[in-house]
């Protein structure tokens, strides 16, 4: 996205950018606002603060650009392993020849329970249909990924999907009159045709299997003690009369001897 920079900025100053650019800001706040940590990173487009509604206290933007808090390639991010709580992927990956590269990177710098929102564009919208006829310029230049492929990503680094959100059901005109007319589009492709929106918003958690592991202590086994084995004892009527039975067989044998 840094070779593009000059003509991205073009085209977030039109009708169609500023557009776009609103509804994205809006969606970002109200997801930001639920998540809490302390490390936010917003990786990409660092001209516009996506992070403004967040509550975490320490908050980055990230980029290539001299506008970033810090300076950094989007596939190898300067960031402590599990540090951050929250990144923000704002039309990063399209724009990436590499985006498994930064999808990795993202996934290395969370911390367990982290999250990671995504926003990109679909290429089943309207939207899509235009790239098809202006595929040099920005931003149909970049590489739409579908939302299943996204996901598909996701799980494989073992993300779970969180929320998902769909804006921009407009056409893709650039004329501000035009864009007012065809606003009422906005409530009705949320009821009637929710995977149309040209701009798609996914929320991921990063989930790590937890596990503890038992080891026997074979050297702390106590041996069991040996059970005393019951000696069976007579009565002691039984004692009196063997005792006297052997009394009168010696007399009979002395008796015999004579």
């Amino acid at each position: 996205m840094t070779s593009v920079s000059t003509k991205e900025a073009q085209w977030f100053h039109t009708s169609l950018g500023q557009y776009m650019l609103a509804r994205e800001q809006t969606h970002f706040d109200e997801m930001v606002s639920d998540v809490f940590g302390f490390n936010a990173l917003q990786v990409g487009m660092p001209e516009h603060d996506f992070l403004r509604a967040s509550r975490i206290p320490l908050r980055c933007r990230v980029a290539p650009a001299a506008a970033a808090s810090l300076r950094a390639q989007y596939g190898h991010l300067p960031i402590a392993t599990a540090s951050a709580d929250l990144v923000l992927l704002p039309h990063v990956l399209e724009f990436s020849d590499n985006p498994h590269r930064i999808l990795r990177e993202v996934e290395r710098v969370l911390v367990p329970e982290g999250h990671v929102i995504i926003c990109g564009f679909n290429p089943w919208s309207l939207w899509g249909v235009r790239k098809a006829r202006s595929a040099d310029e920005f931003p149909w230049s970049a590489s739409f990924i579908n939302l299943p492929r996204m996901k598909d990503w996701l799980s494989l680094l073992g993300f779970e999907i969180a929320a998902g959100k769909l804006c921009c059901y407009v056409p893709p005109v650039n004329q501000e009159r035009w864009l007012k007319r065809f606003n009422f589009m906005e409530a009705m492709g949320d009821r009637w045709w929710p995977f149309g929106g040209a701009i798609y918003f996914l929320q991921a958690v990063k989930r790590v299997p937890g596990m503890r592991v038992i080891i026997p202590a074979w050297r702390d086994r106590v041996q069991p003690k040996k059970k005393l084995a019951v000696v069976p004892q007579k009565s002691i009527e039984c004692s009196r009369t063997e005792t006297h039975e052997q009394h009168h067989r010696d007399l009979h044998r002395r008796g015999v001897q004579r």
